[in-house]
C-alpha cells in the first residue's frame, strides 16, 4: 500500500487513529481502498467507525465538525488547510439501510447501526465494499472485492436487481466504472441493468448530467457510450439518438464513437457535441436552425445543463462543418469562428473528424498553420467604430445602426480597412449609399 507523504492521507490516518485510540473500529472505506489496491492516489478518503455520530463530534469537537448527514450517521470531519482548502473526511457509522425512498436514497426511519460486514453488504459494487485500516494496514474484504479488483470486474454486491432498484443511479455509476478502470461488466449485473433500464427516468436530469460529465470527459469515453448503448442506457438519456442506432445508418454511429475516441483531451461539452453532431432536425428546420434553436438546446435543457455548457455544446453542433472550406472561406468568417471562446474546441473535433475518417486533411492543417502564424490581435481586433460613432453622424439606434457597424466590422476582419480614419471614410459612403444622411 503507497506510503507518500500526502496532505489528505495524513489528515485521514490521524482521524482513524483519533478514532481507534478511543476504543473504536474505524477503517477506511469504499472508492478510496478501490483506489489504494490499484496503486492510485484517491481523491479523497472516506472512514467508517462502530462510533455513533454524537460519540464522532465529542472526540472531534462541535467546531471541528459538520453533522451533514446525521441522520444516516454522517459526520465530516475538518481538519487543518493546505492549499487555501479546509481539509475534510468523511466519517459514517457502520450502517444497514432499509427501503429507499425514490430509487435515490434510503429511508431514515429505517437505518440503523450495525457491523462492517453489514454495512459492506449495502454498498453498490463489490470493488467499493472493501475496508482498510490504515494504522495496521490490511483490508477487511467481505464481498469479494479483492478478487473481482484482480479480476477487472464491476460486480454488484448481492443480487444486482436489488442494488439498482435501491438507487437507479447505480445503472449509470457500474458504466463509469467499467469504462474509466477499463474493467469488464459481470453478466447478471449487466443484465439486471438491460432489464432495468427504463427505470433510469426516475432519477433526476442534474444526478445523470454528472455521470455524463465524468464518462464523456475520460479517456474511455468511447467505451462509455458503448456501454450505454449494449444495456439499452443511451436512448433512454437521448432518445433523440434513435435514430443513429438503426441497422441503416451503422456509418454514422461508428463514426460517432471513432470521433469520440479521437478527441484531444475533451472537455465535457466538446465531448457532448461530438455525441450529439447528428442529431436530428425538425423537417421544416434547415440543419443549423435545428442545432441553434431545436433539439441540441432542447436536450441540454431537459439535462439541466450549466448556460455554459448549454451554449458550448449547441454552438459547436452548430458550426461544426464551418471551417471545412478551408482557405476558401472568407477571411471575416474564419477569424470570427476563431474568436469565439469555443474556437479551440472546434479545432480539435476537426482534427478528431479527419483522423476518425482518414479524410482529407487541407482544411485543418490551413486552419491550425493561420492561428500558429497569426497574432492574436489580428485574429478578433478590437472594433474600429462604435456606436458612439455613429451617433455622432447624427444617426438614430436601429436596425441601420447594426448594419453598418457589421459592414464595418466585416470590412475590418477582411483587412480592407486597418484605421480609425479609414473606417470613418467607409461609414460616410455607405450612409451616401443607403441614403441615410
Amino acid at each position: 500500500m503507497p506510503q507518500a507523504a500526502d496532505p489528505n492521507r495524513e489528515f485521514a490516518v490521524s482521524v482513524v487513529k483519533r478514532l481507534q485510540e478511543a476504543g473504536h473500529l474505524a477503517l477506511w472505506a469504499g472508492g478510496c481502498v478501490r483506489d489504494l489496491l490499484m496503486g492510485r492516489d484517491p481523491k479523497d478518503y472516506d472512514v467508517a467507525t462502530d462510533a455513533t455520530p454524537e460519540r464522532v463530534r465529542d472526540l472531534f469537537g462541535k467546531r471541528r465538525t459538520l453533522a451533514v448527514g446525521e441522520s444516516f450517521g454522517v459526520i465530516v470531519v475538518l481538519g487543518p488547510k493546505h492549499e487555501g482548502a479546509t481539509l475534510q473526511v468523511e466519517v459514517a457509522t457502520f450502517r444497514a439501510e432499509g427501503a429507499y425512498l425514490d430509487g435515490r436514497r434510503p429511508d431514515p426511519q429505517h437505518i440503523r447501526f450495525t457491523t462492517p460486514e453489514e454495512d459492506a453488504w449495502r454498498r453498490d459494487f463489490t470493488i467499493n465494499g472493501m475496508f482498510y485500516d490504515p494504522v495496521h494496514e490490511h483490508v477487511r474484504d467481505y464481498v469479494g472485492g479483492e478478487e473481482d479488483l484482480r479480476a477487472g470486474i464491476v460486480r454488484a454486491i448481492g443480487e444486482p436487481h436489488d442494488r439498482m432498484q435501491e438507487d437507479k443511479l447505480r445503472m449509470l455509476r457500474a458504466v463509469r466504472f467499467a469504462a474509466t478502470l477499463d474493467f469488464e461488466l459481470d453478466e447478471s449485473t449487466a443484465r439486471a441493468i438491460r432489464e432495468m433500464a427504463q427505470q433510469l427516468r426516475v432519477v433526476s436530469p442534474e444526478r445523470i448530467a454528472q455521470e455524463l460529465r465524468r464518462m464523456l470527459a475520460g479517456r474511455h469515453r468511447r467505451r462509455a457510450v458503448r456501454l450505454l448503448q449494449q444495456l439499452n442506457l443511451l436512448t433512454v438519456i437521448f432518445p433523440e439518438l434513435e435514430p443513429l442506432l438503426q441497422p441503416k445508418e451503422p456509418r454514422e454511429w461508428s463514426h460517432t464513437l471513432d470521433l469520440l475516441e479521437q478527441l484531444e483531451d475533451p472537455g465535457f461539452e466538446l465531448a457532448a457535441a461530438a455525441l450529439l453532431r447528428t442529431v436530428p432536425c425538425p423537417a421544416e428546420e434547415s440543419k443549423r436552425q435545428a442545432a441553434e434553436s431545436g433539439t441540441v438546446r432542447a436536450i441540454c435543457k431537459r439535462l439541466k445543463l450549466s448556460n455554459h455548457e448549454l451554449d458550448a455544446i449547441s454552438w459547436l453542433v452548430r458550426n461544426r462543418e464551418r471551417l471545412a472550406a478551408g482557405s476558401s472561406l472568407p477571411l471575416a468568417e474564419l477569424k470570427r469562428t476563431l474568436a469565439s471562446p469555443y474556437g479551440t474546441d472546434l479545432r480539435k473535433l476537426m482534427r478528431a473528424d479527419a483522423a476518425a475518417t482518414g479524410g482529407d486533411r487541407s482544411a485543418i492543417e490551413f486552419v491550425d498553420r493561420y492561428v500558429n502564424e497569426t497574432p492574436p490581435e489580428r485574429i478578433d481586433p478590437p472594433p474600429l467604430v462604435s456606436g458612439t460613432d455613429l451617433i455622432a453622424l447624427g444617426l438614430t439606434p436601429g436596425r441601420v445602426f447594426h448594419d453598418l457597424l457589421e459592414a464595418v466590422r466585416v470590412a475590418q476582419l477582411n483587412e480592407e480597412i486597418e484605421t480609425e480614419a479609414d473606417a470613418r471614410t467607409l461609414l460616410q459612403r455607405l450612409i451616401r449609399e443607403r441614403g441615410a444622411e
